[in-house]
């Protein structure tokens, strides 16, 4: 299973559900100290902005930073839990955990897993940029980005409560 949470909830969270592999979505402003019991190797840090339009000053998620999303969390033995975060555990995070779900599931239907994403977190909104590029490396041909316009903008919240996301 898929865990999502936000920078502040890292430690707890990962201490909690026994994570041992961790995917951090965040710009470099923001430093990422990797939790003791998670090995290096089993530490994936994309270094990129919540923005889906170019922005100075920020880093646009890239198709390079899903294509290597898509291979860390194929690479992932699944006896333990994967935790995915962000800065909010709202955006990136829960766009990168839809992907991350719909790489892992290439047979599961894009909308019943937007669907179980809005059940278990209804502040979850995705980036849209890293829905779209996951869309086109996994050849979704746009259904992961019609079935996340379907669920719609998450209720606003400063930070997002944990949550869990099913690969079944």
């Amino acid at each position: 299973m898929i865990h999502v949470c936000s920078l502040a909830r890292l430690y707890e969270t990962v201490e909690e559900i026994g994570a041992r592999h961790v995917v951090s979505l965040l710009g470099d402003e923001a430093a990422v100290l990797r939790p003791p019991c998670i090995a290096p190797e089993n530490h994936l840090w994309l270094r990129l902005h919540d923005i889906s339009t170019p922005l100075d000053g920020y880093t646009m998620p890239g198709e390079d930073h899903i294509a290597t999303l898509i291979r860390f969390v194929r690479d992932w033995d699944r006896r333990a839990p994967l935790l995915v975060h962000c800065y909010a555990g709202i955006s990136r995070s829960t766009a990168s955990a839809y992907a991350s779900v719909c790489a892992l599931n290439p047979q599961r239907d894009e909308a019943s897993i937007a669907q179980a994403l809005r059940r278990a977190s209804p502040t979850a909104t995705p980036n849209i940029r890293i829905v779209s590029l996951a869309d086109k490396l996994l050849g979704r041909d746009g259904r992961m980005v019609a079935a996340i316009e379907t669920i719609g903008r998450g209720a606003m919240a400063a930070e997002a409560t944990p949550f869990r996301l099913d690969l079944e």
